[in-house]
């Protein structure tokens, strides 16, 4: 469905009109006047609408703020198709693994409370995890080096998996250890304490290897606040954000407001998903993980639902150092050492990793685009944001698509933003 009816200058001065909600309270930014131009932001929505005629995307909302002020919105398509309900900006998704910067801060507002500290043993929180054993070439096991640490997980160089891994998803399946993209069973607290006795990929700190350590830190949180993980992100995130619309199940009122999934159909073309289990390769996933079976698994690492709103005014907090609406969530200096590489070269030829987000490296194409220093991260329901300090841009983009198919959105969204910079 194409947005007809408004002229660019008038979308333009709505949205900074409401930019208030967001509040300024930022570090001075390294780049002072950063703007962006209209007719660059429009290739965002010329690229939505064309996608969505093309049916390779039933829909999507993007959001862009600079300095704390919200320069883009816009929602096209269907946030159900066959319905013909229209995507709009108060359309809830299944944001997967962009719940894992939100645990990371859990995490780290602990740190700043001196409840957790990074070079901490596991162990320490989850006992079944002392001692911990690792997989050898020829299917055995020897004794690790040493214990994994809250620093190892925050940077996926744990030594844990997925599902997907030959070596240790099998294992994760039989005990019924939850990714957050498909419903779950149990506590957390129960499967964490199973995920202790499986061996490790490799030797703790040694590579870089993208996992369910976060939900290993969300059992963490509780552990070191005494809240379950809901409880924790609901009190310290959620409500000082005004998060209104961010949940790991999505209440029975709201439901109307979540955005049906979508597979792409060989030959082209949409297949709507719904309560089935989907397989690819050794994962078993779906949809439905929002509102059916137990609702009381919380998964640190995919499990949350939201929408642009709520995402960008989490991301823009991290853009200001840890602060919105004059309410701290974390120390500023705590936010740049989040936010600054920590993997090097233990990840091979990908983009750096901080304290639970994509880093943007100093490589050529970095430099190119002109976003090195950036971070970020993506989901597996075709979702993603980025933050550029040194710009202060803070981009989100959300639709509802596994896999990505032909649909290049999510790919081209933060690079048609550094297009727009004037």
């Amino acid at each position: 469905m194409r947005m007809h009816g408004w002229s660019w200058m008038c979308r333009w001065v709505l949205v900074v009109s409401l930019a208030g909600v967001w509040g300024c309270d930022r570090p001075a930014p390294v780049q002072p006047g950063v703007s962006l131009s209209a007719e660059g932001l429009g290739r965002i929505n010329q690229l939505m609408e064309e996608e969505v005629e093309q049916g390779k995307l039933a829909g999507a909302v993007a959001m862009v703020a600079v300095e704390g002020q919200v320069v883009y919105e816009q929602a096209v398509g269907h946030r159900d198709r066959e319905a013909a309900v229209d995507m709009s900006a108060d359309t809830i998704f299944r944001i997967a693994s962009m719940t894992k910067p939100v645990t990371s801060v859990a995490v780290m507002i602990l740190c700043d409370e001196g409840k957790v500290a990074l070079d901490d043993p596991l162990s320490k929180y989850i006992p079944e995890f002392a001692n911990p054993k690792v997989l050898t070439a020829t299917g055995g096991t020897v004794a690790a080096e040493r214990e994994i640490t809250i620093r190892d997980l925050l940077t996926h160089t744990s030594g844990l998996g997925y599902h997907w891994d030959a070596g240790v998803g099998p294992m994760y399946s039989e005990a019924g250890i939850g990714h957050g993209v498909g419903p779950a069973e149990g506590l957390l607290g129960e499967k964490m304490a199973k995920m202790g006795a499986i061996p490790l990929l490799f030797m703790p700190g040694s590579q870089f290897h993208y996992s369910l350590s976060v939900d290993v830190l969300g059992r963490v949180v509780e552990v070191a606040s005494g809240q379950t993980l809901v409880e924790f992100m609901e009190g310290r995130i959620f409500k000082p954000l005004g998060m209104k619309d961010t949940f790991f199940f999505v209440p029975k009122d709201k439901l109307d407001r979540l955005a049906v999934a979508y597979a792409p159909v060989e030959g082209g073309g949409l297949k709507r998903l719904g309560n089935e289990a989907l397989t690819e390769g050794l994962l078993v996933y779906g949809a439905a993980h929002p509102y059916e079976g137990e609702r009381r698994y919380y998964s640190g690492g995919g499990g949350l639902c939201s929408t642009a709103g709520d995402y960008l005014r989490f991301a823009q907090m991290l853009a200001n150092g840890g602060m919105l609406d004059g309410k701290r969530i974390l120390k500023a200096e705590t936010v740049a050492m989040m936010t600054t590489d920590q993997v090097g070269e233990r990840w091979q030829g990908g983009e750096g990793f901080g304290l639970g987000f994509g880093v943007a490296r100093d490589t050529p194409a970095a430099a190119e685009m002109g976003c090195v220093g950036s971070y970020g991260w993506g989901g597996f329901w075709y979702t993603t944001f980025f933050v550029d300090p040194a710009k202060s841009i803070v981009g989100v983009c959300m639709g509802q698509l596994h896999p990505a198919g032909p649909s290049k959105l999510n790919g081209e969204f933060k690079k048609l933003v550094y297009q727009a910079v004037e």
